[in-house]
């Protein structure tokens, strides 16, 4: 079922954040799937059979599962203050590294299950981050803030090498670097070398720590969560994914399908689409909503004529001839040099969907010579002390290199870059959105290829949620209605005028998602009729 309402009706909040100082990150797989996820016989006094955890308080009980085993203890380090963790159980997931070799080295994976509020549902909620490399306790007050353990507990647990993992694949020197870019050409090769040295320092400083780098990818995380589940006790659950974890959770149900009652994939990026070819298809998408709900506004399209072709002019003109400034930005003392190409611009938009109704004026203040506002926003994202050593570049590059790049060549990447922006120069079009170098940052990565099946569709007839922003310059508007062809049960929603992960910007969003936990197959989608385009900035 696809539902999309009139783009006359359409709103959404915009969300109030930092532009995102993204690294790789947009947004799966070896093949190396574990022995069966059956419940050890129980041992010590602590430990249950499989059925009996919910009936007690869920995760306060230690089980082994084959050669994973969960432990209630203290819950996962933050990187930042989590009001979300207060009354939640906790613990840890232990599972090897290499599931080929489960007598080798640990990984320690951390654990929070919030309650609900209001319990009318055994079955809980286990909540998928994005990234790859973000860690979804870090994600706990984004699930919160939306209710969505209103009926049921809620499930975070910490993939494998993000930041409350043990151990971390983060690498601070990346995102340290890309703060440092800043004053660099953005698509310059000068640049692309400086970025490939910084992504190979990162490898050999994981490798120097005993990390087996092609251990981290989607099908080991999928392995990693089938695991949690039989370990927790419960016998059945949902899944909710957002951005990468969309990824991940079309994986996990394809692989692992035992005991998933329904699940809710926001920001759909599918498997067999993942890569900067489909990352061209998100921008073109997700520019053009906003673009067009601009045109729709008289007062708008007044004040800012033809938004889309003034901010196409600017990538090629920024391209030949870039613009450096000097900005200000909030919690960083020292005055910082900002360089602005055409491809600093794309990147800079994909993010600034977020804060839509501003996007206008500061197209038009940069076409007039002002390029304060633009600069401030994609230097205070990269500043942000919220933008170094919190992403999982271990893990964002095992997924991205061996589940992405080997199925793409750098050629279909430029191709789908120029279908979707005829006119923008090569050098733009040759790094993606968000993925800068990054065949030539595989090459430093050099891990193995995924099995071709990991780019396979997803075939199933679990009851799916799949929800799409009309603005979403991330991950394509359209890869819902595709991910959604071959979920026999699937309810599909584009909810208009929201960017990137509408279940963190639309209350109408937050509460199509808790009415599909409580009825996957017939949600309540009735919001979307109610609403309304966002109001644009008119500068004087």
């Amino acid at each position: 079922m696809s539902i999309r309402p009139p783009l006359r009706r359409r709103t959404a909040r915009r969300l109030l954040t930092a532009l995102a100082g993204a690294t790789a990150g947009v947004l799966v797989t070896g093949l190396a799937v574990g022995p069966a996820a059956v419940p050890a016989r129980a041992g010590s006094g602590t430990e249950e059979p499989l059925g009996t955890a919910l009936g007690s308080a869920l995760g306060t009980v230690a089980r082994t599962v084959g050669h994973a085993r969960y432990e209630p203890g203290p819950c996962p380090r933050t990187a930042d203050p989590a009001p979300g963790l207060q009354g939640a159980r906790c613990g840890k997931l232990t599972v090897p590294e290499d599931r080929d070799h489960p007598e080798g080295r640990k990984l320690t994976l951390g654990v929070a299950i919030v309650p609900a509020t209001h319990r009318t549902a055994d079955d809980p909620i286990v909540w998928l981050a994005g990234g790859p490399g973000d860690d979804a306790v870090s994600e706990i007050q984004l699930a919160l803030n939306g209710h969505l353990n209103h009926d049921r507990d809620v499930i975070f647990m910490s993939q494998r090498g993000t930041y409350s993992a043990d151990p971390p694949l983060t690498c601070p020197n990346i995102d340290e670097f890309n703060a440092r870019a800043l004053d660099l050409a953005y698509d310059a090769r000068s640049t692309g070398r400086l970025h490939v040295e910084a992504t190979r320092d990162c490898r050999d400083a994981l490798e120097g720590r005993g990390a087996d780098l092609g251990a981290y990818n989607g099908t080991e995380s999928a392995a990693d969560y089938a695991d949690l589940r039989v370990a927790l006790g419960i016998e059945q659950w949902n899944v909710f994914g957002i951005s990468y974890g969309t990824d991940l959770a079309l994986l996990y149900m394809r692989l692992h399908p035992k005991g998933i009652r329904s699940v809710g994939i926001d920001g759909v990026l599918p498997p067999s689409l993942a890569g900067g070819a489909v990352g061209w298809k998100a921008a073109r998408e997700g520019f053009d909503g906003l673009f067009d709900a601009c045109a729709e506004q008289t007062a708008c399209d007044d004040r800012y004529p033809d938004l889309k072709g003034t901010f196409t002019r600017l990538v090629r003109e920024l391209e030949a001839e870039p613009v450096s400034t000097t900005v200000t930005v909030p919690g960083h003392p020292e005055p910082v040099k900002v360089v602005l190409d055409g491809g600093a611009l794309v990147n800079w938009l994909v993010s600034a969907t977020h804060l839509a109704a501003g996007v206008p004026r500061s197209i038009d203040e940069l076409a007039h010579g002002n390029p304060k506002r633009v600069a401030e926003q994609w230097a205070g994202g990269k500043l942000s002390p919220q933008a170094v050593g919190r992403t999982s570049h271990g893990l964002a590059y095992g997924v991205f290199c061996s589940e992405w790049t080997p199925f793409e060549s750098q050629a279909e990447v430029i191709r789908a870059g120029h279908r979707a922006f005829p006119s923008f120069p090569r050098s733009v079009v040759a790094n993606a959105p968000l993925l800068a170098f990054l065949h030539k940052d595989c090459r430093a990565w050099d891990v193995p290829a995924a099995p071709d099946s990991v780019r396979d569709v997803t075939d199933s007839d679990i009851p799916t949620l799949v929800l799409s922003g009309g603005f979403d310059a991330q991950t394509a508007p359209s890869s819902g209605p595709y991910a959604a062809r071959t979920l026999s049960r699937s309810t599909e929603v584009t909810v208009p005028y929201v960017a990137h992960v509408v279940f963190a910007d639309s209350p109408c969003a937050q509460s199509i998602t808790r009415s599909f936990f409580d009825a996957p197959t017939a949600p309540d989608t009735g919001c979307l009729a109610g609403l309304k385009p966002p109001a644009f900035e008119i500068a004087p």
